[in-house]
């Protein structure tokens, strides 16, 4: 019996191939969000899938960079 992906039920894969993975170190986040505002540059930077419209406001290409690079969560206070 083959196993199956806890999130989506696919046959077990590694994890890059299957989901995507939000960067962990900060230069690898710096590099995510330069390579999206990068796609908004040469107009290729789309909102959703590569079937949805394409971005033309700067702001929410910003909210999609720190989006993808997991730099959009909300940060929890220590006490």
């Amino acid at each position: 019996m083959k196993k199956k992906c806890s999130s989506c039920g696919h046959a077990k894969m590694e994890k890059k191939e299957h989901h995507k993975v939000t960067p962990k170190t900060k230069a690898a986040k710096k590099k995510k969000v330069e390579k999206v505002m990068h796609e908004f540059g040469a107009h290729e930077l789309h909102s959703g899938s590569k079937k949805g419209p394409i971005v033309t406001n700067p702001k929410q290409a910003v909210a999609i960079a720190l989006h993808e690079s997991g730099q959009s969560k909300k940060k929890k206070h220590k006490k």
